[in-house]
């Protein structure tokens, strides 16, 4: 659970402390993520730190969550992965970098679909543990609905992005409101399956007492020589 809470937390706190280091020029509703860890900034380690220590988050939480199903971890791993390699693609001070594009598009694609992962393993039964209830219903993260409108939403809110770079003027915007979004998903996931592991354990039949003042029969009557 560390490491999903950490994401959120070290996005954030990345781009306040990196963005208060940039001139004045620097606007965060116009200006990308991408720019206060790209050349031409100032203290750039400061967010490409936070970036390796994000995609590093994202890797461990792909480890763990078991509940979430191998295709939904895979996807959050590459993204995780590509979240890191961010670091050896810096984005140029003038013009675009088409290696930091293609990276930065893979994490992005990666990260908002690997909600809809879940779905892929719905029929298949649910790990041991990790069910919410005995006829096997999976943690409400992981639920198809649930998993598909979360993806969905994610999708949207890379879309608004483009349209942002292609041709608006809130850039930045669009892109905090979605690394963030994706950030925020594998903290809730992670509740969730733990909140279901609670609820199974709950449910598990308390182990039989020995009662103390019974005595213990050495053998059965008439045994023996």
């Amino acid at each position: 659970m560390a490491t999903a809470a950490a994401a959120p937390v070290l996005l954030v706190a990345g781009w306040t402390v990196a963005g208060a280091r940039q001139p004045p020029g620097y606007d965060p509703v116009r200006d990308t993520i991408s720019e206060l860890a790209g050349d031409g900034a100032t203290d750039p380690w400061l967010m490409a730190g936070c970036l390796a220590l994000l995609g590093c988050c994202y890797l461990g939480t792909a480890l763990v969550l078991h509940a979430a199903g191998l295709p939904s971890r895979f996807l959050l791993a590459v993204g995780g992965m590509a979240t890191i390699a961010l670091i050896a693609f810096p984005r140029p001070q003038v013009g675009g970098s088409p290696a930091h594009g293609t990276v930065a598009t893979v994490a992005v694609l990666a990260l908002s679909l690997w909600p809809a992962g879940s779905a892929l393993r719905l029929p298949r039964a649910v790990r041991r543990g990790v069910a919410a209830s005995p006829a096997g219903t999976p943690p409400w993260a992981f639920r198809r609905p649930v998993a598909l409108a979360v993806t969905a939403v994610l999708l949207v809110l890379f879309g608004w992005f483009v349209v942002e770079v292609t041709g608006g003027s809130r850039t930045g915007l669009a892109e905090r409101v979605a690394a963030l979004a994706v950030a925020l998903w594998p903290l809730a996931a992670v509740l969730s399956a733990r909140r279901a592991h609670r609820d199974w354990l709950a449910r598990q039949p308390d182990p039989p007492v020995a009662d103390p003042a019974r005595p213990v029969s050495p053998g059965r009557p008439g045994a023996g020589g």
